[in-house]
């Protein structure tokens, strides 16, 4: 049993969205092995409530406060000291402060960081103590904002470029300190290896998984979708995912403004259902006799299980989308953009459905619409995959070599100079 320092930026509970989802899990796998001492941000004050859940699991707990605004104002120091600004936006003397109690004050063994701003709490200058870090990346985070200042323009676009530069120089120097990083797919750990090639002996793929008993199909499960007065069923295509996520809003944006039209020419009675909590007046906007926001709901099942088909038109996204891994586990018939069906290496055709632009997402949502068959086949094949290899504790046990150093250790890298 070891003493492990868990440092994640948003607190694992409840597990609503793709990010707590597997910090949570990964919680859950390390506390049932080892003594955690977990420090973590509270950015939604509904969270706090939560404390008592997450405290049970660990030796010791603090979480800080963050809030959103005033972060953002904090990470604009950024823009003068030339790093990163989601170094600054998650920067907390108490957690610091909290770091370094721990390490001095007892034996930890490992720190394990998820998402790397939380690494320069790993990697403090002042630490006297300095037990091996694994870093949890998950995804490629500085391409995601080069990817965002790709679809801006102005000076919001370039500002995310400019913070895509600034985070990849971050990530790349957390990664020659650190014993292992870890991607959520191999295709991310190849990408990162090929930006931050001095690390690649030490990165690794550590995938998502999904809690196959809680998804599954009940014949008991009511219908969330209710027919609209004077008129006959609708047929329910559906959305889900945390609607205060912007490549969550780009996706759906898309999908109402440029494919939802084209389908609705053939199917009269089609409607979207947006599922998932947050959404902005941009996306509350989307709702019409076709589109309906439903905000945060108690349960997702019945919406995943109901829906004729589930759509994950992202066009800006990073690794594993949990979304279509749930959906899959419902045994529903999902669409997504071949970048989502590649992460997931799912076979295209058999148990997802790959599609690029706005014509090839209508054309392939309107040929399951046409052959229900094939789609209850299509989805009865995707839960099959995601019972065979898809739990999150055949997936988790990939860090345990990590964490004990009976993992093959790479060559000695060169540690980059500090940005």
């Amino acid at each position: 049993m070891a003493n492990i320092l868990y440092l994640v930026h948003r607190i694992p509970f409840p597990p609503n969205k793709g990010d707590k989802l597997r910090s949570y899990h990964m919680l859950r796998h390390l506390a049932q092995r080892h003594r955690v001492f977990l420090g973590s941000f509270v950015d939604d004050p509904r969270d706090a409530m939560h404390e008592p859940t997450v405290r049970a699991m660990c030796a010791d707990l603090y979480l800080a406060k963050l809030r959103p605004a005033l972060a953002r104002l904090r990470s604009l120091r950024g823009l003068v000291s030339g790093q990163a600004l989601s170094l600054a936006y998650y920067r907390d003397a108490g957690l610091k402060d909290w770091v370094t109690r721990t390490l001095e004050g007892h034996a930890i063994d490992v720190i394990v960081v998820f998402s790397s701003p939380m690494a320069q709490y790993a990697f403090a200058p002042s630490q006297r103590v300095a037990p091996p870090v694994v870093i949890d990346f998950v995804d490629v985070d500085s391409a995601k904002w080069t990817q965002y200042g790709g679809l801006r323009r102005g000076p919001l676009g370039w500002l995310y470029r400019r913070e895509g530069a600034r985070l990849l120089d971050w990530e790349r120097l957390a990664a020659t300190r650190a014993r292992r990083s870890l991607f959520v797919t191999e295709s991310e750990a190849e990408l990162f290896r090929g930006l931050a090639p001095e690390s690649a002996a030490s990165v690794d793929a550590l995938g998502n998984g999904v809690d196959t008993d809680y998804f599954s199909p009940d014949p008991a499960r009511a219908s969330p979708f209710r027919p609209v007065a004077m008129q006959a069923d609708r047929i329910p295509i559906v959305f889900t995912g945390a609607m205060d996520y912007w490549p969550n809003i780009d996706a759906v944006t898309w999908f109402v403004h440029d494919i939802l039209p084209r389908l609705c020419r053939a199917w009269p009675r089609l409607c979207l259902y947006i599922v998932g909590g947050g959404p902005p007046a941009s996306v509350l906007a989307l709702a019409s006799a076709q589109v309906t926001v439903t905000g945060r709901v108690d349960d997702i099942r019945p919406w995943l299980q109901h829906a004729a088909v589930v759509v994950a038109p992202m066009r800006v996204a990073r690794g594993v989308q949990n979304k279509i891994l749930e959906a899959m586990a419902m045994a529903r018939p999902v669409v997504a953009t071949k970048s989502c069906v590649q992460a997931i290496g799912a076979c295209d055709g058999q148990e997802l459905i790959a599609a690029s632009g706005a014509h090839g997402f209508a054309r392939e949502i309107d040929a399951l619409l046409r052959d229900p068959l094939q789609a209850a086949a299509i989805g009865q094949a995707a839960r099959r995959r995601v019972l065979a290899n898809g739990s999150w504790a055949a997936q988790l046990q990939g860090i345990d070599p990590h964490i004990d150093g009976s993992a093959p250790q790479p060559r000695t890298v060169r540690e980059l100079p500090c940005p």
